[in-house]
Order: structure tokens, then C-alpha cells, then sequence
């Protein structure tokens, strides 16, 4: 297993350089969620981030962290939507040209997202290994560099900002959750809470149906993904080694949802919140709702992690 190599110096690095181009994303409270669920959730808003997600800073921090000399050739990903659109905007912003691998059967709202931020989109059968084969294609033939969605040390730090703008705008957390696909965002902020805030409990929530993150977990032994069609389209990313290390080393627990669930929660969301919020975000606050941990009384973030909807293909 690769030795950790994102600390919490990164994490505040990353904010230093990335604060001009992200926002600092607002938190909700919602007294109807708290006495249904009989404990104080705060929510942390990244569905309102530039870009509809928190991927805006991961995808940020990797791009301006990479020199003019290095960047001459633009940037390529793959991603289901999301990082996609955040590579792309960091792109535009310093000027360079971006690529982006996407499934062919990504949302609407999301092609549409990285067409409007200036990427070139090149579609692929929706498998990790297509994706993975289709961008190494593209930096072979362009020399162009590669954004990984999660497995990158600068996305990894990037996203550990969110936790340090949580535990400022709300620092009595007792817990905080997250969703989990490739560990990227659960990465980061268990890297900034371990640092700053050990006794705070980080907890990662995934879909039963793309469990690979909470097998291994369980397990200690890095699972292989399998095939999985969840709502969450967000979360279909598998662990690589290096946020498998962090996950072991800083998290307290990864719990699972089902499908029925994630849909309720994000309809639950959308009504007490009044905001869009995409099945990926609901997650957490599934698990919350559905008494997966015991919170009573506690005080609960959760991180809404993005709110890029189809609206005309909504799962009720």
C-alpha cells in the first residue's frame, strides 16, 4: 500500500489556491429533518458549488497546481459527469484545451455541463476499465495530462477543503458523513478531520448495489468493484490503493443504502431543503434516515456533494 502522501499542509495549500475559483458553499439546517431523525444535521451545500458539485475543487486544485509548461497540451479525464465538468471549467479558466471520457449513458445534464464549460467529450461503453483504456488512448495521442477523478494526490487535497469549511462554519460536529465511490472526497476530509479534529467520527456512506468501498473495508483487502447500475451514478467509481489507505487509516465507518431508500432521501431533501440535490447527495442523509448509525442527539454533518439532475428523468 502506497505511504499516505496528502497531508493536512496540503489540504490548506489547496484552499490558499483554489479560494479565488470556488465558492464557500453555504450549510442548511431543516427542523422537520432533525426531529425526524432526533438530532441536529447540518448541511453542507456543494450541490450549489461552481460546477453543481464538489468535484469544482479537486478538479481545480490538480489543474492550477501543474505549471504553464505542463499544461501546453491541455488536460484529459474520464468521469460520469461531475469531475468531468470541473476539469473543464478549471481548464477554461487557465486557457488550456479539455478532454473528457464519459459513459455513453451519462445524464443529459451532465454531457450538457462539460459542453457548456469548453470539453471535448469522447463516449465509451460504461465499464471503469473503458473509461480508464478510452483517456490512456488520449494521452498517449495528445501528450496531454491526465486528471485522474480520485486517485490524485492535488484532487485529493482539494476535496479535503471541504471538511475545513465545514469544521469552521459548524466546529461542534460530532460526526460528519460523506458518499463514497472512489474515495477522493471521503480521502480529503478524513485526512483534515484526523488532523484537526480526531474525536469527530467521518463516516462514508455507498449504495449496497456498488459496495466495493465497504467490503473492503470491512475485509482490510482491496475489493474489486462490480458491475452495478445504481441511481447513484456518482458513486459507480471503485477504491484504488492509495484512497484505500487513507479510508483504513482515518475512518470510522462505511455503511450501505439501498436503491429505495436513496430515492427517498433525495425527495426528502429536495422537499424540507428546498434544493436539488442528485441521488449521489442523498446517500448520507439515507443512511441517517434510515438508522444505519446511532446520532441521537448528536450533531451531524452531512455533505451534499452535488445537484446535477436530469429533470425531466426524475425516479418518482
Amino acid at each position: 500500500m502506497p505511504r499516505p502522501d496528502v497531508t493536512l499542509q496540503d489540504i490548506r495549500a489547496a484552499q490558499a489556491r483554489i479560494g479565488g475559483c470556488v465558492l464557500r458553499t453555504p450549510v442548511l439546517e431543516s427542523a422537520l429533518l432533525n426531529a425526524a431523525c432526533g438530532a441536529q444535521l447540518y448541511f453542507k451545500c456543494e450541490n450549489l458549488q461552481h460546477t453543481g458539485a464538489f468535484k469544482a475543487r479537486g478538479a481545480s486544485n490538480a489543474v492550477f497546481a501543474r505549471s504553464t509548461a505542463q499544461l501546453r497540451a491541455g488536460v484529459v479525464t474520464h468521469s460520469s459527469g461531475n469531475h468531468g465538468a470541473a476539469v473543464a471549467r478549471a481548464a477554461q479558466l487557465r486557457g488550456v484545451p479539455a478532454r473528457v471520457v464519459m459513459p455513453h449513458n451519462s445524464s443529459a445534464a451532465k454531457l450538457a455541463a462539460v459542453r457548456a464549460y469548453g470539453g471535448e467529450i469522447t463516449l465509451c461503453a460504461p465499464t471503469l476499465a473503458a473509461r480508464e483504456a478510452a483517456a490512456a488512448q488520449i494521452v498517449a495521442e495528445t501528450q496531454a495530462v491526465f486528471i485522474h477523478p480520485y486517485d490524485d494526490p492535488a484532487v485529493i487535497a482539494g476535496q479535503g477543503t471541504v471538511a475545513l469549511e465545514f469544521l469552521e462554519q459548524v466546529p461542534q460536529l460530532q460526526w460528519l458523513l460523506c458518499p463514497i465511490g472512489g474515495g477522493g472526497l471521503a480521502s480529503g476530509i478524513a485526512v483534515a478531520v484526523h488532523s484537526l479534529r480526531p474525536e469527530l467520527r467521518v463516516v462514508a456512506v455507498e449504495p449496497a448495489s456498488a459496495d466495493d468501498a465497504y467490503r473492503s473495508f470491512e475485509s482490510g483487502i482491496l475489493a474489486p468493484p462490480v458491475p452495478t447500475n445504481t441511481i447513484a451514478d456518482g458513486l459507480r467509481g471503485a477504491l484504488s490503493a492509495r484512497t484505500f489507505g487513507f479510508i483504513r487509516q482515518h475512518l470510522h465507518a462505511i455503511v450501505t443504502v439501498d436503491e429505495q431508500a436513496i430515492v427517498q432521501a433525495m425527495r426528502e431533501l429536495w422537499s424540507n431543503l428546498r434544493i436539488i440535490v442528485e441521488p449521489s447527495s442523498a446517500v448520507p442523509y439515507a443512511a441517517i434516515a434510515g438508522r444505519k448509525l446511532e446520532v441521537r442527539d448528536a450533531h451531524v454533518g452531512i455533505v451534499l456533494t452535488g445537484g446535477n439532475v436530469d429533470i425531466d428523468v426524475l425516479p418518482w
